[in-house]
């Protein structure tokens, strides 16, 4: 074999980071040894796998094309070293999920797979939708659990579920306790709604189709907890999954609007790269996100 597994870790870590030095930290390496593994491998073969961009080393046509099998051989051979302990199911997952699968669902299903696989730790990374894609399509996370509808190309994308929105006010608004809201009511609020690119947002905009670009929205806001508490403020009305509002709502804090007119109802995705090596830990994971799919409210 005319390479080093060596020199594919160094070649796949310098795909993620864009940078020999923080390439060859990631590896517990001399920056040295890592140029070195890298200048060896593309020599080898009398190839480019980089382009240079100022400061940054960016994949080259031919580094896209082998990236995937470069780090399908990591992943196998982790497995096999894996296998070889006597312990399939360990190592480390890099979960992503957005705002409110990760802040509402995704902390207990990790306690409960830890629980079951001691020697597996999981590590879990919370943003929208767009983002959680991007970086499971960069080999980047292992997998995501997802609210928003998406294609990607290097993507597989599987049904997982689902929730609904709900439109909430402060208790003390005027609509609070009417029986039902019309479009006319709706165009007549104030929104305070999640940022283009989240799956909450995604669901809103389809949910408002007709009237969407006629809502007065005065924020746009990153995280469910900021909407919550401008809503609680009183500086307008919000729209977000009832599993986030929950708590709120017992409380009195929030109150819920009827709005019958609108569909609210969304569904969740798990994506994978379709290009990405599933070893012991990653398939039972999968197999636990199944068998724990949430059927929405």
């Amino acid at each position: 074999m005319r390479f080093s597994l060596r020199q594919i870790q160094v070649f796949v870590a310098t795909a993620r980071h864009e940078n020999v030095s923080r390439a060859a930290e990631a590896l517990a390496m001399s920056q040295s040894a890592a140029s070195g593994a890298l200048k060896e491998l593309e020599g080898q073969f009398g190839v480019r796998l980089f382009d240079r961009r100022g400061k940054r080393l960016q994949l080259s046509e031919l580094g896209h094309q082998v990236r995937p099998a470069a780090q399908g051989l990591l992943d196998q051979a982790e497995a096999l070293q894996q296998a070889l302990a006597g312990d399939e199911v360990r190592g480390r997952l890099h979960i992503g999920a957005t705002l409110t699968i990760g802040n509402y669902v995704a902390v207990g299903m990790i306690a409960r797979f830890r629980a079951r696989h001691t020697q597996t730790d999981v590590a879990l990374e919370v943003a929208n939708t767009h983002s959680i894609a991007e970086r499971v399509a960069g080999f980047e996370l292992d997998m995501g659990l997802i609210e928003g509808e998406l294609h990607h190309p290097d993507l597989h994308i599987e049904h997982w579920g689902g929730d609904e929105l709900v439109v909430f006010a402060h208790p003390g608004h005027p609509l609070a306790g009417s029986a039902a809201l019309r479009d006319e009511d709706l165009l007549a609020q104030q929104w305070i709604v999640r940022e283009p690119g989240s799956g909450t947002r995604q669901a809103f905009d389809r949910s408002m189709q007709g009237i969407l670009s006629d809502l007065d929205i005065v924020l746009e806001l990153q995280h469910t907890e900021a909407i919550k508490r401008a809503v609680e403020a009183g500086l307008g009305v919000g729209c977000l999954s009832r599993i986030c509002l929950r708590e709120a709502f017992e409380r009195g804090s929030l109150v819920p609007l009827a709005v019958p007119g609108r569909d609210f109802h969304r569904q969740w995705f798990l994506v994978t790269q379709r290009d990405k090596f599933q070893n012991a830990a990653l398939r039972e994971w999968r197999a636990q996100c199944l068998a724990e799919a949430p059927g929405g409210t």
